[in-house]
């Protein structure tokens, strides 16, 4: 009788620590600053048609950001591996946890993120290059739209996922270049802004009267901050990275502050930057809300829109340049750990022998990104998460005190350790709160693309 021949179980694969703490920050910084900065505070003043309350929103947003991002330290420094939020999830809550987190991930909260940013970019391109317009429409269906916008939104997905595919070093010295020309260029607006003979001093810091709001102030002031914290969000990335990080038990939380930290301090500056060259009902009303664009111009003068609209959309296009490599790089390892643990298709948990980089993954990404791009409803999908992301931000630090039960390291050292994560719950709870009562079109779809994934993860544990 012949022997039986059993095969080889795999060992676990780990993916080779090559990133340095420079390059974690620069992971998180660039990929939070995209096209929202100089876009989302037109529609922020209209909502709180205040001063004092604009403003507000953005301490709030760089408080509530930076306290998410210290909470997510501790957790980083237990959980150094692939997924990063992904992992913390599984952790806390079992399989179905991580892999709700990762299915809504990988439908739309990353891949819907990317297609915005691509397409953000193309538009902005648009400005320089006029034949890069949404007019010039080559085919429109139900379900389909092509036009340049969209094809230079899908060739620049694949080129920079090709380039992630090379190697992470690649990838993250890129990163670092685009985020520094970034920072620099934010850094030239704000003091533009802030160094011309302002109106800050003249600005009326008073609360709008009830009359004026078209929901309570309590609401209205939730609602405002949605734009605010996404154009903030994405700080999480770095922790999908975290194996790939050298001393990642050390670095990826120090990334996360430091990186959280600039971004918000910038975010605020910026928007008093443009108090200070333009009324608070001339942001309101900035043509196709871009707000940095008009404030230019009320720094060059009236005659020099053109200018103003060219140097922007310079500025903007390194921005969500830049933002777009950090999304591909970081974003496809939670498919990748997703698969590696077994949750998902197989073939996405294989790296590249020569580059030890997830390159299925990476590719399945761009394609999904891709597809988004020609629906041209990435925008709606990405409207009907925005609860669900700040529900599984709460569920991790929640997740963190459970966790805590059974692994003492991670229970709170300090009075610190205690306040700033109850804290950060609170306020995203508030704002989860106030976007089901008075924006429920935000909140349902979103809470029914993550109850899909419910019959997909027994479809896929069944296989």
């Amino acid at each position: 009788m012949g022997s039986v021949t059993h095969p080889k179980v795999a060992p676990p694969r780990v993916l080779p620590r090559r990133l340095g703490l420079l390059d974690a920050t620069t992971i998180v910084a660039g990929s939070m600053i995209g096209s929202g900065i100089f876009i989302v505070s037109a529609d922020i003043a209209r909502q709180v048609r205040s001063a004092s309350l604009f403003l507000l929103v953005w301490i709030f947003t760089a408080l509530v950001t930076v306290a998410g991002a210290w909470s997510y330290g501790r957790l980083a420094m237990v959980f150094p591996k692939a997924g990063g939020q992904y992992v913390y999830l599984r952790e806390a809550w079992g399989d179905l946890g991580g892999f709700l987190y990762g299915w809504a991930a990988l439908l739309v909260i990353q891949t819907g993120t990317i297609a915005a940013v691509g397409v953000a970019f193309a538009k902005y391109l648009g400005v320089l290059v006029p034949a890069v317009s949404s007019e010039h429409l080559w085919l429109q269906a139900k379900f389909l739209r092509l036009s340049p916008v969209e094809l230079v939104a899908i060739l620049l997905i694949a080129l920079l996922t090709w380039w992630n595919t090379t190697s992470v070093e690649n990838g993250a010295r890129l990163q670092n270049l685009f985020t520094a020309a970034k920072v620099f260029s934010l850094v030239g607006l704000l003091a533009a802004c802030l160094l011309a003979s302002g109106r800050i001093g003249a600005v009326s810091w008073k609360l709008p009267p009830a009359s004026e709001l078209a929901i309570p102030l309590l609401g209205a002031f939730a609602v405002a901050t949605v734009g605010s914290l996404f154009s903030a969000d994405a700080w999480n990335n770095v922790t999908f990275l975290a194996e790939e990080v050298k001393d990642a038990e050390h670095n990826v939380p120090r990334a996360l502050v430091f990186g959280t930290g600039l971004v918000t301090v910038l975010y605020v500056l910026a928007n008093v930057a443009y108090l200070n060259v333009l009324p608070l009902d001339g942001i309101a009303k900035a043509p196709e809300d871009r707000v940095a664009t008009a404030a230019v111009a009320a720094v060059a003068g009236s005659g020099e829109a053109g200018l103003a609209s060219t140097i922007m959309a310079c500025v903007i296009l390194v921005s969500t340049f830049g933002c777009l490599n950090g999304l591909i790089l970081a974003g496809a390892r939670v498919l990748y750990a997703m698969s590696r643990d077994n949750l998902f298709f197989p073939v996405f948990a294989r790296v590249s022998a020569k580059t030890q980089i997830p390159v299925p993954a990476l590719v399945a990404q761009a394609v999904w990104s891709g597809l988004l791009c020609l629906t041209g409803k990435y925008g709606d999908l990405l409207d009907y998460v925005i609860t669900t992301v700040l529900i599984f931000y709460i569920a991790t630090i929640v997740g963190r005190w459970k966790l805590a039960r059974t692994l003492p390291v991670l229970a709170p050292q300090s009075a610190a350790d205690r306040i700033v994560p109850a804290l950060y719950v609170a306020a995203t709870a508030y704002v989860s709160i106030a976007l089901a009562i008075y924006k429920p079109a935000y909140t349902v779809p979103g809470l029914v693309i993550v109850a899909i994934g419910v019959p997909a993860f027994f479809l896929f544990r069944r296989r």
